[in-house]
């Protein structure tokens, strides 16, 4: 199976690799760096379509004119290689997430320094059009550090396409758009344009269970995973629970960073930078609220993304202080991750994507 890595080039020299293509051994867990991609500045984080044929990717920059982008890569069906189409401005300042629709018709990207979101129509080629829709957040909440403004750090669409979600840092709010897919725009979601959190939790990331009726968000700031019920007629969010990932003996520093639901809806994990480890828990297949499982150590520091293989086998963390990627075997009866004794080196790893579709 193909993996592909978002990465921190860490300068302005167009020939440092950005994004790296390897292949995962699934019978073994074994990694083997395949080619890199290059020309990019911090091509962070990646997307790709449903059908596998284009990937994009943020380039986190800032600069005066924010200064950040989006780039559209076509994907070799021969050999997963990527090959650069386009890339459009998105006036923000470092952009640090983004998603595609599930129809291939429309991308949007969120700049954390600017607090803003982006939309791009895409043609059918893949490449990206000039921006469709601008939103900025405004706001900040109670940690004068990390909260004096709004941050705007993911945006997640729900399984119906019909809703984005966009996790905003600084304000402690998740926002909710309408997603008009035709004209690549959001509009508020008049039912729940913003859903409160807890002050100084620091939303970060979201996901979705795959049966689509609960979500879960990782806060960064106070180290906890909230669980909801997801009506996905009205796109609202119901407080559930919240739950640490932390183990209630530490006492250093640690953020959070990812959360993933397992394949098969049964698991659920979180990563800690300082703690450098995963949080794992299962969901209860009744009514979505988790039960902790303890924490597997990342094998590197600063454990900033994982994500697991569509087969729901292995799971890649990406430690990005220590630039290494490290496999583990999940347990499909305990959810508990099993260190393979497989890594790779890489520079400032920071997303880990799997490539659904097999290349010959």
């Amino acid at each position: 199976m193909l993996v592909y890595i978002g990465s921190y080039t860490r300068g302005n020299d167009p020939g440092v690799p950005g994004i790296y293509q390897l292949s995962l051994d699934t019978v073994s867990g074994e990694l083997t760096l395949l080619s890199t991609c290059g020309g990019q500045q911090n091509p962070s984080f990646l997307a790709i379509d449903p059908a596998a044929e284009h990937l994009y990717s943020v380039s986190e920059v800032g600069g005066e004119d924010g200064g950040g982008h989006v780039a559209a890569y076509a994907i070799d069906q021969k050999d997963g290689g990527l090959i650069l189409l386009n890339q459009q401005p998105v006036r923000g300042t470092s952009p640090c997430h983004l998603c595609v629709d599930q129809t291939d018709r429309c991308l949007i990207a969120v700049s954390y320094s600017s607090a803003t979101i982006a939309a791009f129509p895409i043609d059918d080629d893949g490449r990206l059009q000039p921006r469709s829709d601008w939103i900025q957040h405004v706001g900040s909440s109670i940690n004068r550090d990390r909260q004096e403004a709004a941050h705007t750090h993911s945006v997640n669409i729900d399984p119906n396409n019909r809703f984005a979600f966009v996790a905003d840092l600084g304000t402690d709010q998740v926002f909710s758009y309408e997603l008009d897919v035709a004209n690549a725009k959001l509009r508020p979601n008049p039912n729940q344009p913003v859903l409160d959190v807890t002050p100084g939790a620091g939303p970060r990331h979201f996901c979705f269970h795959p049966g689509g009726d609960h979500a879960y968000l990782i806060n960064e700031l106070d180290s906890t995973i909230q669980a909801y019920v997801y009506d996905d007629r009205a796109g609202t969010l119901e407080l559930l629970q919240t739950v640490p990932t932390l183990p209630v003996d530490f006492k250093g520093e640690s953020t959070c960073a990812e959360v993933r639901v397992h394949p098969t809806g049964r698991f659920l994990y979180g990563s800690n930078r300082g703690h450098d480890s995963l949080a794992i828990y299962s969901i209860d297949e009744n009514d979505g609220t988790l039960t902790a499982r303890g924490q597997q150590a990342t094998g590197g520091k600063t454990p900033r993304n994982f994500n697991i293989d569509p087969s729901g086998q292995w799971l890649i963390a990406a430690n990005q202080d220590t630039n290494n990627l490290v496999v583990f075997r999940i347990d499909l009866s305990s959810g508990e991750l099993q260190a393979t004794g497989h890594e790779v080196e890489i520079n400032a790893p920071v997303c880990v994507l799997f490539n659904e579709r097999s290349i010959p």
